[in-house]
Parts: C-alpha cells; sequence; structure tokens
C-alpha cells in the first residue's frame, strides 16, 4: 500500500477517534442536564412541620454558611478568611463551618486536608512531603504560610511569596481556641466543625473540642461532624449533649427511609450534611422536597455543602434548605437576600 494512502487512513483514523470522544463528553453533558431539569423539584411542595430544632429554617431564608471559612475569597481555614466574613460589610455569615485537626501537643488546629501540602509551604519549610498536622507542635505549625497556595478568582497567588515571619498572624495556621474566642467576641455565629481524624486521635480531638466548647458555654451553638463512623460512635457514647451530623451509613439510611416514607424512623443526629453536586447525583438525588420534607417531619435539618455553582444556590434556597456552605458566602448571602 502507497506510503500516501497508509498516510490518509490514519488521519482518517484519528479523525474517527477524535469525533467519538466530542459525542461522549457532548452526551454525558446532555444527560446530565436533562437529569438536572428532571430531578429538580418544585418549591410548592415544601411543607412544613412544627420543630423544635433551631437548625431548621422552616420558611425563612436558609442560614448562609462560610464553608472553610470562605475559602474561595481569602485562603481557607485561615483568620484572614474569618476576619473577612466578619469585618466585610457586604454581606454576613450565620454559621462558619472549619475543619480541624490534632496536633502533637493535642492542640487542635485548622486545616482540612490529611496533609499540609496543598494549602501550605510545608514541603519547602519542613523538607518533606505529606507532612501530617499530628506530627508537629502547635509552634512548629506556626512557621508555615497557610496562603502560600491559595489561588483567587482571577488566577492570582497573591501571598505565595510570603516567607516566614514575612507573613501577617492571620496566615499563621489556627488553633480553635484563638478562633472561637475571636468569633464569639465578634458576633454571634453558629458552627458546623469536623474533626478529621479518626480512631483514638479523633476520639481525643472530640474530648479536647467538647471541654473547649462546655468552657465557652458553646455546646448548642455547635453541630459537630466527622466522616469516621467510629468517631460519631464515640460522641453518641461519651458526649451526648454534643450535637452532631449523620454519618455516611445514616445518610444511606435517611435516604432509603425518605423515598418509602417510612414512619417509624428514629434518628440520633440533629442535621444532614450532604452534597447536591456530586456524581452520583444521577442515582442518588439529595437535592429534592422530598428528602426536606421528611427530614423536617423527623426534626432533622438539611445542610447542603459545598454549593458554589450560583444557580445551584438558587435552586436549593428555592426548595426549603436550611443551611448552605459555600465557598463564596458573599455570592451566597446575595443570592438569598437578592443585593
Amino acid at each position: 500500500m502507497p506510503a500516501a494512502v497508509k498516510e490518509q487512513k490514519k488521519k482518517k483514523h484519528i479523525l474517527r477517534k477524535i469525533l467519538c470522544v466530542l459525542l461522549a463528553i457532548i452526551l454525558v453533558i446532555a444527560v446530565e442536564k436533562i437529569i438536572s431539569v428532571n430531578w429538580h423539584s418544585n418549591p410548592k411542595n415544601i411543607q412544613y412541620y412544627e420543630t423544635d430544632n433551631r437548625y431548621i429554617a422552616n420558611g425563612n431564608s436558609p442560614f448562609v454558611s462560610a464553608h472553610r471559612c470562605g475559602g474561595g475569597i481569602m485562603p481557607e481555614e485561615s483568620m484572614m478568611a474569618f476576619e473577612n466574613c466578619v469585618k466585610n460589610g457586604n454581606f454576613n455569615v450565620d454559621v462558619f463551618e472549619f475543619d480541624l485537626h490534632i496536633t502533637k501537643d493535642e492542640e487542635l488546629v485548622l486545616l482540612h486536608d490529611e496533609t499540609l501540602d496543598r494549602t501550605t509551604d510545608s514541603k519547602e519549610v519542613f523538607g518533606v512531603e505529606n507532612a501530617k498536622p499530628e506530627d508537629y507542635t502547635y509552634d512548629e505549625l506556626r512557621k508555615l504560610n497557610i496562603g502560600a497556595k491559595f489561588e483567587n478568582e482571577k488566577g492570582e497567588m497573591p501571598y505565595a511569596s510570603l516567607k516566614g515571619d514575612e507573613g501577617p498572624e492571620s496566615l499563621k495556621i489556627v488553633k480553635v481556641d484563638d478562633l472561637l474566642d475571636y468569633l464569639e467576641a465578634n458576633g454571634n455565629y453558629d458552627y458546623i466543625i469536623e474533626i478529621k481524624n479518626g480512631g483514638e486521635a479523633g476520639k481525643k480531638g472530640v474530648d479536647i473540642l467538647y471541654n473547649i466548647l462546655l468552657e465557652r458555654n458553646l455546646l448548642d451553638k455547635v453541630i459537630f461532624g466527622t466522616f469516621k463512623e467510629e468517631v460519631s460512635l464515640y460522641v453518641d457514647e461519651k458526649h451526648p449533649d454534643l450535637k452532631r451530623s449523620a454519618t455516611i451509613n445514616e445518610v444511606l439510611d435517611f435516604y432509603k427511609a425518605a423515598m418509602s416514607d417510612r414512619e417509624d424512623f428514629e434518628v440520633n443526629y440533629i442535621a444532614l450534611q450532604i452534597p447536591y453536586n456530586m456524581p452520583y447525583r444521577m442515582a442518588v438525588n439529595l437535592g429534592t422536597t422530598k428528602v426536606i420534607n421528611y427530614a423536617h417531619k423527623h426534626n432533622v435539618a438539611v445542610q447542603y455543602w459545598t454549593i458554589n455553582k450560583e444557580n445551584e444556590l438558587e435552586y436549593l434556597a428555592s426548595i426549603g434548605a436550611d443551611c448552605i456552605m459555600s465557598d463564596y458566602p458573599d455570592k451566597l448571602y446575595s443570592i438569598i437576600h437578592k443585593n
């Protein structure tokens, strides 16, 4: 076969592959849009029930929650981000959401990931990859710039060049004691607090957090969360007055009960903290009035994470969500209050 003919066949084969990939992408987008439209609930289906759960909005606007303290606007889990939410005159936050890890010297500090790599300059400072907060003391962790990897919506990294003492106090790792003291002195907020550690470290973290909240009389202002089943069970056993959200298994049990409208359904938690914009929404849709109504019927608040798209913020607000967690609480506030 002549070389020119072979080359032509090769080009046609490549073109067919490209077309197949493009068609597959178009099909996935089309299916997602169809499902999204068909699975949207009518706000007229919202039902109201008598409740003593203060986290249920019950016809009022959903509570505005700053996810990771508004980590889309300022470096996540930093005092800089909290200060922005507190002092900014363009929006208000009702609920602060943040994550905790236990340190080597048993302090609780704010951090989402299991390691420090994604958000800090830990690799440069400590000389290792995958540095974990539990392997360092609080004072050692304070050497880090927790805004080193932050990128704003313009693609800028305004704090990346700050090294050591060049960085402000507001970009050093935050201890939960200091954070709560600051927030309580500057407003009246509720909190969604997640401990990331599992096992014995997670249980120890719960004990420390519980005592901090008890000392500050904040137990009634906090919903505790964790992805670690054993830590939730520990809370039920040791600290039953610490309100918590459902575990992953409890969410699945709840969903099955909601779909069949089970009457004899009882729970140990006060809130569902659940996603909406996840791939498995095609199989399990948690963002419906059916889910929300069933939760409210059983005195459970419905709090969604992490909602950053404006159309999803608008939709969940319209169908009775009690709280929406967003990296952009400014956008959420504007949508809810139509500013």
